[in-house]
């Protein structure tokens, strides 16, 4: 493996949660099933107001959270404390870039009545022909996203996705730097993708670093009633200012399935 795809994949594996990585590396064996449907639902420009609901309970959340088996070809586990910040762990140089910034991490935002995660990892693709480089290559194009679900009373939830859609507007040009717990990270470009799910959804391709140090990720938060699902996505295989990767469509349309 080459210098700089080392250097390359150290980046990402700094950003990201060092559990979700040990995962990604070592695979699973499991026979985890699951159909990952379409979900279908209304992208960022909805306008429709949320009906009045009743917030769920983080055991409630748990209960409507991904379970191993609900995503073929995935590994789910429960996050525990070290795979969630904490508001005193990450800092944000720019307070507007603030809620985008806490976003990628599972900060909590705002006052939820209730909050669960997950930690999706998709399982690598074996290709006993390939020579040893591509075979690497494979195990390393892999995509884990840490699943976050909070719950709000009111309209609590639409205002934390209209919170996160301003942060993201004004942070898009001009970059901004995380600090999470002492480690720096510097957000170079936010950009807007297509989102759909729930009854609101919005996406980004979020850029950390330039050129060759630079590491895609994909930050995807919707609605569904008044309960917010973040996903946020790296994979290993995928480095550099021009490389990308697709958003995890099948974690996403099953836990919106989940959440009916």
């Amino acid at each position: 493996m080459r210098a700089t795809a080392v250097r390359r994949t150290a980046l990402a594996a700094a950003v990201a949660s060092l559990t979700l990585l040990a995962t990604a590396c070592s695979g699973s064996d499991s026979d985890a099933k699951g159909d990952g449907g379409a979900s279908g639902g209304k992208d960022a420009t909805s306008s429709s107001k949320p009906a009045a609901v009743k917030a769920l309970t983080s055991a409630e959340l748990e209960k409507v959270s991904l379970e191993q088996g609900d995503v073929a070809g995935h590994k789910i586990s429960k996050t525990g404390p070290e795979d969630i910040a904490q508001p005193e762990d990450v800092t944000v140089d720019k307070k507007e870039c603030e809620p985008i910034g806490f976003a990628f991490y599972g900060v909590k935002r705002g006052t939820p009545v209730g909050n669960a995660g997950r930690k999706v990892v998709q399982e690598p693709k074996k290709d006993e022909s390939a020579d040893p480089e591509d075979a690497l290559a494979g195990l390393l194009d892999v995509t884990s996203s840490l699943v976050t679900l909070a719950s709000y009373e009111g309209d609590g939830a639409a205002k934390s996705l209209a919170e996160l859609r301003e942060s993201a507007a004004k942070c898009a040009t001009g970059g901004f730097t995380l600090t999470m717990k002492g480690s720096k990270q510097k957000v170079t470009k936010v950009t807007e993708e297509k989102a759909t799910g729930g009854e609101e959804a919005l996406a980004w391709r979020v850029q950390m670093g330039e050129g060759d140090a630079a590491a895609p990720f994909k930050l995807v938060s919707l609605r569904q009633g008044g309960t917010v699902a973040t996903f946020f996505s790296f994979n290993l295989g995928k480095t550099g200012a021009d490389s990308d990767f697709a958003q995890p469509a099948a974690v996403i349309d099953a836990q919106v399935k989940k959440l009916g």
